[in-house]
């Protein structure tokens, strides 16, 4: 296959998902205000374009999430990344259920 004739695949981002990349955009944004980093400054501890931290500011779902770790991690933010889905409260619910069942 051709650079021509191939697609760039994407998945589809829902309108409630993309609010919660808009609202984790505007954090990495803040965090940055806070620490008085320019865009600039953040390409250049990660190596990204000023362009693709623009885009991780607006939550743009087409950036890797790779890029979105190197961000935090400047940030000193990356551990915060590693709570995600920690606390999988439904996930233990639904296998206490499933081992209850398996005791009988």
């Amino acid at each position: 296959m051709t650079n021509s004739t191939r697609q760039k695949r994407s998945a589809p981002v829902f309108p409630k998902n993309q609010e919660i990349l808009s609202l984790l955009g505007e954090n990495i944004k803040l965090a940055c205000k806070r620490r008085g980093y320019s865009q600039s400054l953040i390409a250049e501890r990660t190596g990204l374009s000023r362009l693709t931290i623009r885009k991780i500011e607006q939550g743009e779902s087409t950036v890797s999430i790779g890029h979105y770790v190197a961000v935090l991690s400047v940030l000193g933010l990356v551990e915060d990344f590693a709570k995600v889905a920690s606390d999988d409260e439904l996930g233990r619910k639904l296998q206490d259920i499933k081992l209850k069942g398996q005791s009988r």
